[in-house]
Parts: C-alpha cells; sequence; structure tokens
C-alpha cells in the first residue's frame, strides 16, 4: 500500500472515529455525577428569587441521565470530565461548605456561582484547588468574610469576578497586591464593593481588557501605568473619595481600544485634559462629583461615539449648547454644574437615541425650544433648578415615552397640559408659576407614583379621581390655590406614603377615613381653613412619623391618642382653636418618639402636662456620635422634602427638612398656669423651649441647665419669679434667651453665653440687676425677696395702697440721701481712705437710680 493511500486511510478511519464518537452520548464518570448531586442536594430553590433570567438550572438534575446533558454542565468531550459549570441565578439558596464535593471536579475550567443566595458563607479556601480554573465568578451570592489568599493559587485565571455587596467580603492586608503578583494572564477582575483598604500596585497584567475595582477603598494615587494599559477596554474605579486620579496630558496608550471609562467620586481635582480627545473609541464617560472645573475643552467634542456622558456634580462652566456635538449620544448627564446659555441645541434633529437629559441644577435660561422634534425614546428628562421661563411647551406633553419629568424650581408660567405618556410614574413641576386646573390626564396614569405640583398657583378641586392612583407613594399638592373638601377616599389609598395639602384653600372638616393598613409616613394638611376636629382613623396610620394640622381652624380637646402611634416624631397642631386642659398620664408610655411638638396659640389651659413629658423617651438622648444627618419623614428624600415652620430662636423659620436632632418644645401663646415642672430638664436633647405668653408662675427650675445644646429658651410674658438660677450659665449653645416680662429678681447671672444676651431678654423685670442692665449688682447688699406677682387688675385695685408705701420709701431715701451726703462731706474733710470715698459714691449712685425708676413708673 502506498504512501498517499495510507494515510488517506488514516485520515478516513480518524473522521469515522471523530463522527462516530460524536454521535454517542457523553457518558459522565460516577464519580463526577454523584459530585454535582450531592452538592445539589446541599441547597434548596429560592422561590423568592423568580426574577427575569433566574431559574432553577439544578431542579431536573437526576441520576437517569447524563450528567454532560443536565442543564449548565458542560463535559470534556474526549474524556467526558465537567470542566464547566454555569449555575449562575440558579436560585440556589443555602451554607456553602468549606468542603463541598464540588471540589471533587478537579478538572473545572469554567465555575460561574454568581447571583445566588449561599447565606453569608465563607469562600473555602478550596477554591484554590481548582488548578485548571480560567473563569471564576462568585460575585452576589452572599459570601461574606474575607477573601482567601488560596485564590492567588490560580495561575491560569483569565476571569476574576467576586462583586459583593457593599464591604461583605473584604482582603487582609497585602493579599490584593499577591493577587494581581501571581494572576499574570488576568484579563478581566471585577471586584467591586469589596473591601481592599490598600493602595493599587503599580503593575497589572498585560493582557487586561476589564479592571473594575468601584467602591473598594482604595487609596493613595493611582499609577500612571493603569491608563497605558494597550488592553484595556473597560477602566472602572468610581466611589474611591481618597483615590487620586491624575489624567495623563499625552496620548494614552489604551486610548484606541478603551470603550468604558468610569472614574466617578474619585479625587482628580483640576480641569479635563486635551488628551481626552485622543480617546476616540471611547463609548461610555462618567466622571461625576470628581471635582472638575474650567470650561470643556475643544477636543472633547472629537468623541463622536459617545453614547454615554457623565460630567455631573462637579464645576463646569460654559454654555451648555456646545454639547449639540454628540450625535449618538443616549444618556447625557451635566447635572450641578456652572454651565449657561439656553437649551436651543435641542432644536436640532439629531437626538433620536437620546433617552436621558439631565441638565438640572445649572444656570440655564430662557425657554425650552418649542420646535423640537425627534426625541422618540425620551424616557427622563430633568431641567430642575435652573432659570427656564415661558411655558412648558407641547411635544414635552406629547413624549409617548417619557417615564420621568422634572422640571421643578424654575420661573416656568401657563397651565399644564394633558399628557400623552401612559409611561409617567414621576412627574415633579413643583416650585414654578404654573397655574390652572390639575390635567386630567395625570389622574388617569394607572403608573404614576410621584406627583409633586407643589409651591405653583394651581387651581380649582381636587378631584376625586385622583384616587384611582393606585400605585402612589408621594402626593405633593402644597402651597397653591386649590379650593373645596379633601376627598374622602384619600384615606383608602392603601399604598400612598407622603401626603401633603397644605397651604392652600381647602375647608370643612377632615371627613377622610383612613383605613387600617395604610403605608402613610407624612400628612400635612397644615395652612388651610379645615374646621371640626381631628379626625380619629388617623389612629390606623400606623407608620405616621409627621402630622402638620397647624394654622387651621380646627377645634378639638388635645388628641392624645394620636400618641399611641409607636413612629409618630412631628406633631405641629399650632395656630388653631384646641381647647382645655392636657391631662396628666406616666403609664400610657404615649409619644415616646416624639422630637418636635408644637401646639402654640390655641385656648389649651390648666397646669403643664408634666407626666406627658416623662414619656417623651427620645428628648432624653443627644445622639450625634454618628456624624450622619438623618433627617424626619424624609423616605423620599430625593423627591419630597418635609419642610416645617416652627419658632424657634425669636423668628418664624420653615425648615426646608428636620433633623432628627431637631428636637422643640412649643406651648406659647397659650393659657396653661401652674409651675415650670423640673422634668423638662430631663429632655437633654431640646434645642428649643418655648413657654412663653402663658400664666405660668413660680420660679425657674434650676434642672433647665441639663439641658447642653438647647440654643433657644423663651419664658417671657409669663408670672415667673425669683432669680434666674446661676446653674443656666453653663448653657454653651444657648443663643436666644427671652425672660421678659415676668417677675424675677436678683442678679444675672455672668459668663459664657450670658455675657452675649442684650436688654431685650430681661425688660420687663423690674427686680434684675447687674449686666447687660444699667442697675448694678454690687456684691455687698442683699438680695431682695421675691414677691408675690400680681395680675393686671389686681394692680389697678391696689395702686393706692402701692403709693401710700411708695410715699413713704421716697421719705426714707430722702432722709438716707441727706445723712449720705454729710458723711461724705466729713469723709473728705478729714481724709478717709480713698476706698472709703468709692464705696460710698457707689451708694448714693444706687439711691439715685431708684429714685428716678420710681419717678419714672409713677
Amino acid at each position: 500500500m502506498g504512501i498517499g493511500k495510507l494515510a488517506f486511510f488514516l485520515l478516513c478511519a480518524f473522521l469515522c472515529q471523530l463522527v462516530f464518537s460524536s454521535s454517542l452520548p457523553h457518558l459522565c464518570p460516577n464519580d463526577q455525577a454523584l459530585a454535582l448531586l450531592q452538592f445539589k442536594n446541599t441547597f434548596t430553590i429560592n422561590l423568592d428569587a423568580s426574577y427575569s433570567g433566574y431559574y432553577p438550572k439544578t431542579a431536573k438534575w437526576n441520576k437517569s441521565t447524563d450528567c454532560c446533558s443536565w442543564d449548565g454542565v458542560k463535559c470534556d468531550e474526549m474524556t467526558g470530565q465537567v470542566i464547566q459549570l454555569d449555575l449562575s441565578r440558579s436560585q440556589l439558596r443555602g451554607e456553602f461548605h468549606s468542603n463541598s464535593s464540588l471540589f471533587k471536579l478537579s478538572n473545572l475550567k469554567r465555575l460561574d456561582l454568581s447571583e445566588n443566595d449561599f447565606s453569608g458563607s465563607l469562600i473555602s479556601p478550596k477554591f484554590g484547588e481548582l488548578s485548571n480554573l480560567t473563569h471564576l465568578d462568585l460575585s452576589y451570592s452572599t459570601f461574606t468574610g474575607i477573601i482567601p489568599a488560596e485564590i492567588s493559587r490560580l495561575s491560569k485565571l483569565h476571569v476574576l469576578s467576586i462583586e459583593s455587596d457593599p464591604y461583605e467580603l473584604r482582603f487582609k492586608p497585602h493579599n490584593f497586591e499577591l493577587l494581581l503578583k501571581n494572576l499574570t494572564r488576568l484579563r478581566v477582575l471585577h471586584l467591586s464593593s469589596v473591601n481592599i483598604s490598600s493602595t493599587i500596585p503599580l503593575k497589572f497584567s498585560s493582557y487586561l481588557t476589564n479592571l473594575g475595582l468601584s467602591d473598594t477603598q482604595i487609596y493613595g494615587i493611582l499609577p500612571k501605568g493603569v491608563f497605558h494599559l494597550s488592553n484595556l477596554e473597560s477602566l472602572d474605579l468610581s466611589d474611591n473619595p481618597q483615590l487620586t486620579v491624575r489624567f495623563p496630558t499625552t496620548k494614552w496608550n489604551s486610548s484606541a481600544s478603551l470603550t468604558k471609562l468610569y472614574l466617578s467620586g474619585v479625587n482628580a481635582t483640576g480641569t479635563i485634559p486635551e488628551s481626552f480627545g485622543h480617546l476616540t473609541s471611547l463609548h461610555r464617560l462618567r466622571i461625576a462629583s470628581c471635582n472638575l472645573s474650567g470650561s470643556i475643552p475643544k477636543s472633547l467634542w472629537n468623541l463622536t461615539n459617545i453614547e454615554v456622558l457623565d460630567l455631573g456634580y462637579n464645576h463646569l462652566e460654559g454654555p451648555i449648547s456646545d454639547f449639540f456635538r454628540f450625535g449618538k449620544i443616549r444618556s447625557l448627564s451635566l447635572r450641578n454644574n456652572n454651565f449657561n446659555g439656553q437649551l436651543e441645541f435641542l432644536s436640532f434633529n439629531r437626538w433620536t437615541q437620546l433617552g436621558l437629559l439631565d441638565c438640572s441644577v445649572n444656570s440655564v435660561t430662557g425657554p425650552i425650544p418649542s420646535n423640537v422634534s425627534g426625541m422618540q425614546n425620551l424616557y427622563s428628562l430633568f431641567l430642575s433648578s435652573n432659570l427656564l421661563n415661558g411655558t412648558i411647551p407641547s411635544w414635552i406633553f406629547s413624549l409617548h415615552s417619557i417615564g420621568i419629568l422634572d422640571l421643578s424650581d424654575n420661573h416656568l408660567s401657563g397651565n399644564i397640559q394633558e399628557f400623552y405618556s401612559e409611561s409617567l410614574y414621576r412627574v415633579s413641576l413643583k416650585q414654578n408659576q404654573l397655574q390652572g386646573p390639575i390635567p386630567k390626564s395625570l389622574l388617569d396614569l394607572q403608573g404614576l407614583q410621584f406627583l409633586l405640583l407643589s409651591r405653583n398657583n394651581l387651581s380649582g378641586q381636587i378631584a376625586s379621581t385622583i384616587c384611582n392612583l393606585t400605585k402612589l407613594l408621594v402626593l405633593d399638592l402644597g402651597s397653591n390655590n386649590l379650593e373645596g373638601t379633601i376627598p374622602l377616599c384619600l384615606g383608602e389609598m392603601s399604598g400612598l406614603w407622603i401626603l401633603d395639602l397644605s397651604n392652600n384653600s381647602l375647608n370643612r372638616t377632615i371627613n377622610t377615613t383612613f383605613s387600617r393598613g395604610n403605608q402613610l409616613i407624612v400628612i400635612k394638611f397644615d395652612g388651610n381653613k379645615l374646621e371640626g376636629k381631628v379626625p380619629q382613623s388617623l389612629i390606623n396610620c400606623t407608620y405616621l412619623e409627621v402630622v402638620d394640622l397647624g394654622n387651621n381652624e380646627l377645634s378639638d380637646t388635645f388628641p392624645k391618642w394620636l400618641g399611641a402611634l409607636p413612629y409618630l416624631q412631628i406633631l405641629i397642631l399650632r395656630s388653631n382653636k384646641f381647647y382645655g386642659p392636657i391631662k396628666d398620664s406616666r403609664t400610657d408610655n404615649l409619644f415616646a418618639q416624639i422630637r418636635v411638638i408644637d401646639l402654640s396659640s390655641n385656648g389649651f389651659s390648666g397646669d403643664l402636662p408634666a407626666r406627658r413629658f416623662e414619656n417623651f423617651e427620645a428628648m432624653k438622648m443627644i445622639d450625634e456620635s454618628s456624624g450622619i444627618r438623618e433627617y424626619v419623614g424624609n423616605i423620599y428624600s430625593y423627591y419630597y422634602t418635609n419642610s416645617l415652620t416652627v419658632t424657634t430662636k425669636g423668628l418664624d423659620l420653615e425648615l426646608p427638612r428636620v433633623l432628627t436632632t431637631d428636637m422643640l418644645i412649643d406651648l406659647s401663646r397659650n393659657r396653661f398656669e401652674g409651675h415650670i415642672p423640673s422634668i423638662i430638664g430631663d429632655l437633654i436633647g431640646l434645642r428649643t423651649l418655648n413657654l412663653s405668653d402663658n400664666r405660668l408662675e413660680g420660679i425657674i427650675p434650676a434642672s433647665l441647665h441639663q439641658l447642653s445644646v438647647l440654643e433657644s429658651l423663651d419664658l417671657s410674658s409669663n408670672k415667673i419669679s425669683g432669680e434666674i438660677p446661676q446653674q443656666l450659665a453653663s448653657l454653651k449653645s444657648l443663643e436666644v434667651l427671652n425672660l421678659s416680662h415676668n417677675h424675677l429678681v436678683g442678679c444675672i447671672p455672668k459668663g459664657k453665653q450670658f455675657d452675649t444676651f442684650e436688654n431685650s431678654s430681661y425688660q420687663g423685670n423690674d427686680g434684675l440687676r447687674g449686666l447687660p442692665l444699667s442697675k448694678d449688682c454690687g456684691g455687698n447688699e442683699g438680695v431682695p425677696q421675691a414677691t408675690t406677682p400680681f395680675g393686671k387688675d389686681q394692680e389697678e385695685e391696689e395702686g393706692y395702697s402701692t403709693m401710700i408705701s411708695w410715699q413713704a420709701v421716697l421719705m426714707g431715701y430722702g432722709c438716707g440721701f441727706v445723712i449720705g451726703l454729710s458723711i461724705i462731706y466729713i469723709m473728705l474733710s478729714t481724709q478717709y481712705p480713698t476706698w472709703f470715698s468709692r464705696m460710698d459714691i457707689k451708694l448714693e449712685h444706687k439711691i439715685l437710680m431708684r429714685m428716678k425708676r420710681h419717678k419714672k413708673r409713677h
């Protein structure tokens, strides 16, 4: 047989064998099948994780079929050994054991266990024994703890992805550096939200195409070599504020291949360099919150392939119209910068792909262009907090694709037209000059979740069809000219969290019945013309944090039952017609979480409710250790801010947001009587205490000195007697003090904040002496005793006897004055010591001042 025939025969035999072998089923070795079944039986199927793309891949694994045919399993065609296992999104739940049977699959090359629920299991060091692995993905499967150093032994790895929820996973010191040193073949490295807490090593795998280290607490200066990795396609180092990034000023080695660059939230202070113009392959660029300043370099307009551009939260400036050059843009965010000019670039018919446009919080002026077309894919439009004026053009209302519309905080006028989009779920037009009725089409949008139209000039009534918005979470119609009654059905909207109808002209009684199981957190009906009683059904609003019914015409006794709401933190009933006593109770544990209670300008009477104060548990703490600013009732603070008008530091102030530390008690302008309870001194978190314009008597309790963070104390216009407790001088935070128009006596405390208060803090207290008053407070005289306070009627009735008593006093003063002058003459003539002279001069001055004050009063 010739060589050619032999070769032909062998080739045919090989091809026949290959065809024959490929037609046979792959026989999975028994040990491999057993290992897989044991692994499967370790977990349950998480039925709660039935999202799109998630399904239980192991559900149909069984002994009767070849394991190489199982879902997610791939075997070597020649040996039958399992070489790939893809169980991502397989709804697995349970503990991942350190000695799992999975580690018997020693020939594995690709292993993907991402997006399961391994219930806080540790990553086993035995992963390091799977030495043939080229791909390993353990991301978002609830692993916790330390990433074992043994992972660094997987020297064949091309892809390593161990992303997690923030800081559930971490490296030991130097292990991250060891990882990069050993894994020299890496092409993809994703460790987002893993706590690395170290600097980035100088050297990376030269094969690297994708590097994702966002939110890993890396710090220091980013090595320049990262920008010169010649194969780099995607770089994500965002949300590492302690990482300093210095952009190359010349062409980057990676400029030809780089398509995604995410550096938001790093320290890249300075301007955008001209070198960015070389990144012509770039599709996505995010450099928000980087402290960048200056204008946009002309070279940036060379990035004609840009689809996603985020320059938000910087200090960039220049005309916003220049951005018309990005014809392929799908998402453009310029939020929170200093861009100016007008939006005429929207008139160019080249925005067919644009899905998101965010120019909020800039200095954009003029009207929104009316001749805009071609935005059939626009889903999110943010133009809030600018200087826009004119009417809202009809093309915005005609967008069928629009889902989010935010034009708030501008100077827009005219009517709100009817909407055509059925995709709308968030509409914010608040703080403009819009007028007319609420459009009917808004009330028919079944998917609407956020409707914010406050601070406009809208008129008409609130139609009951608004209750058809079954998915509504935030309804803010405050500060308009709406009238009529509050729709009864609002209380039946079980999903509503925020209900703000404040500062309108709504009238009559609140007949709304709030159903059980509702989710309301904030109810603001203040600033209307509402009458009658507080609806008892509010007790069904279990999650309420804020109730503001102030500035109405409500007439009721104190609704103490509101105190049973377990999360209630703010209760405002000011400026109504509430009346009667507030009964004491220490046993019912009401108002335990209250932080702001304002009952001012009503007709409440009787003693101050001392035992109610004892229930104010939240006010008995000062919690500022965390340093995190927390707000009351702002569950959707990005969309809605819970503003509040309070009287503090002598002024009516509107707090745009209420901090959990803004603790206030205002019971002023009522008819309370009796003593100030000393128990108030236990409310050490108080910042404002206002008990002015009542009929309180007795003394100022010394326990108030325990209110170490108190900033405003107003006890004016009462009948309080006695001295100002010296202990109050220890109040370092006290900025405003008003004790005027009482019957206080004695010396004004000295030192610290008391040295800053003016006469107005003490006027109308004839028995007070010392700075800042002109009456001297000597140390040798006895302190006048507190006199029984008189009412105005009593003073008039006893005016005659008072006059007689003062005549006797004047006679005494006259005699004393003559004697005093005689003593002075003798002293001067006999050369008495000068210190004695000074003492007598002071005495003479006091006598004269008292005589002048008497003449002024009578």
